[in-house]
């Protein structure tokens, strides 16, 4: 049992942080070693199964994520921007594999994870599920196949609790739709629009926003013409989906090097 990869959730009282220790647990193919929450949250100090309502693991909910990440394989990591760019460095210290399914990062952020992941692997990526990575690889083919006659929009929808927007996953599928257009996303990003802004341009790529509910996540990506449209859709009902990816991440990273990869890397999309 010792042999197999010792893995650490971050960020252990959230949805997905509660979700991953459930995922982990449930798995004969690694261990769970450590969790973490921020300084000052009740559940830091307790034991992880009674913080659950369950009986106690052995395992404590510390907040100096260092004491755990050093005898760590892996750390799985939905958190903020800030506390996954600390773990990096960590995870880099540690030799360890760190899986980043968090999103809302800027270019320091993905500098600073991009100078850990020279020491270790470090996968990170917009959505964790097997649908969504593939349907970004069929955005990029439609992209790449139709041309500026149709208009690209990506509509998102998440529960009311989620802070970023547009999404991690609708990022996800608009790098993917300008790449298929030999074009970089910065330069024909349309979001926001509000008040008289005008005609669309063309060849720009469009982000709409939804924010309500308990929805987990749902995305459309839509090539939309004169006379028809095409639209590519994705609806996850159970965030168990981006656990079970999340770990199969990290068990793939078992045996690579230092360097940054993503979902399309595990898997071999």
């Amino acid at each position: 049992m010792t042999n197999l990869p010792g893995i650490v959730i971050t960020g252990a009282s959230g949805r997905m942080g509660q979700m991953l220790i459930k995922t982990v647990q449930a798995s004969d193919k690694c261990r769970l070693i450590g969790v973490t929450e921020r300084d000052g949250h009740d559940w830091v100090g307790r034991d992880l199964g009674a913080c659950m309502g369950g009986s106690d693991l052995g395992v404590p909910v510390v907040s100096d994520a260092i004491d755990v990440v050093k005898d760590a394989q892996a750390i799985i990591d939905f958190t903020s921007p800030d506390s996954s760019v600390a773990h990096a460095e960590l995870a880099a210290q540690a030799r360890a594999v760190h899986v980043i399914g968090t999103t809302g990062f800027d270019a320091s952020h993905i500098a600073k994870i991009d100078a850990a992941a020279r020491h270790a692997p470090i996968i990170r990526a917009g959505n964790m599920s097997l649908g969504v990575n593939l349907l970004s690889k069929l955005t990029k083919m439609v992209a790449q196949a139709l041309d500026e006659d149709f208009d690209i929009e990506i509509i998102e929808g998440h529960h009311h609790h989620k802070v970023d927007a547009p999404s991690g996953t609708a990022l996800m599928f608009g790098e993917a739709a300008a790449e298929g257009r030999g074009v970089a996303l910065e330069d024909v990003r349309d979001s926001g629009r509000d008040g008289i802004t005008g005609a669309r341009k063309r060849g720009d790529i469009g982000f709409t926003a939804i924010r309500g509910g308990d929805i987990v996540g749902e995305h459309d990506v839509m090539f939309a013409a004169a006379g028809e449209r095409i639209v590519l859709r994705h609806i996850a009902t159970d965030r168990s989906i981006f656990a079970r990816g999340a770990l199969r991440a990290a068990l793939w990273g078992q045996d690579k090097g230092p360097g940054s990869y993503d979902m399309m890397d595990v898997l071999a999309i």
